[in-house]
């Protein structure tokens, strides 16, 4: 604010409603290949887009978006006071209107962002609009991670701590173009030259917003590579919860124990198929629309294997 910015707070934990990341309620409907904390974070990356897109033409959005996330988008941002008080009409489209337009305006997104791959997504919406994008990453020890965990009102289990601790991808600057708008401080310091650090790190990136000229062939190659990769992990985790269900399924179905370890065998081979053909590249394409509805190619690739897993199955079951 004593920059002379406009500043806007999206904290994931707030945003993202805690059963999203409980366990799977029992209904009729079968449950979506998406985990529930995935397609939160899809929604939300929707709502931003949507959020951005408004106020950069001041046009209302034609398409309908993800309930009730956006409410809950808006809502946010009204408590910050950065959303004008809506009249009837602003309402009913739901058109957000900025209090002040006269300064620049910062969206920060606070959350661990473990993989790459998340925060790539952002970028790629900075680059579509052509907006300004950073990162600010805070490199905290995994004892302190613990310490902190255990103060907070609703802390989680530790070895999930243990295991994002593992997994997080921090940025690289000297291999990936994208990511050279970082800044890795020591969380634990907090020093004070580090607000000096971090408003020039802002100031930097708000001089040099992302072009959206047409990329070389290396910065193609690197977002081909950051999207397979995404692509097989997203898709490895789903075919691990088909397998999961399956398996049980064929136990409710008294499948004798023997011929269990036979069929774990056979549906994790056909695991191993297609995400090897996934891979190398023959079910690596483009989104796939039937009756108006679209799928990404993990979403494609996991409903072919749900179908592969039900015909192994039945192998054992229709015996």
């Amino acid at each position: 604010h004593r920059q002379g910015w406009a500043c806007g707070l999206l904290t994931y934990d707030e945003l993202i409603p805690p059963e999203a990341f409980g366990p799977h309620e029992t209904a009729v409907e079968p449950s979506p290949l998406l985990p529930r904390w995935k397609q939160s974070r899809r929604e939300l990356l929707q709502c931003l887009e949507r959020f951005l897109r408004v106020l950069l033409t001041g046009v209302p959005p034609t398409v309908p978006a993800p309930q009730p996330a956006w409410e809950r988008f808006l809502a946010c941002c009204r408590g910050q006071g950065l959303l004008c008080e809506e009249d009837g009409h602003a309402a009913a489209v739901r058109c957000p209107t900025l209090v002040d337009t006269a300064r620049p305006i910062y969206l920060i997104l606070d959350d661990n962002f473990y993989y790459r791959s998340m925060r790539y997504e952002v970028y790629q919406l900075a680059r579509k609009y052509s907006l300004s994008f950073c990162q600010l990453f805070l490199e905290c020890p995994l004892e302190r991670c613990l310490q902190r965990n255990h103060q907070r009102s609703h802390p989680l289990p530790d070895q999930t701590i243990s295991l994002m601790a593992r997994k997080i991808e921090m940025p690289d600057l000297k291999k990936n173009a994208w990511e050279q708008n970082s800044l890795i401080l020591q969380s634990p310091d907090c020093a004070s030259g580090d607000n000096e650090q971090i408003i020039s790190l802002l100031a930097t990136a708000l001089e040099n917003p992302v072009k959206q000229t047409e990329e070389d062939a290396e910065q193609k190659e690197e977002d081909r590579a950051i999207c397979a990769a995404s692509t097989i992990h997203q898709a490895d985790q789903l075919c691990r919860r088909i397998i999961s269900q399956t398996m049980k399924d064929a136990k409710d179905k008294n499948v004798l124990p023997g011929e269990m370890k036979s069929l774990a065998e056979k549906l994790n081979k056909l695991k191993a198929e297609f995400l090897e053909d996934l891979r190398q590249g023959t079910h690596l394409n483009p989104q796939i629309c039937v009756q108006n509805q679209c799928f990404d190619p993990a979403t494609s690739v996991t409903s072919s294997f749900q179908h592969e897993a039900t015909k192994v199955v039945n192998e054992y079951v229709l015996k």
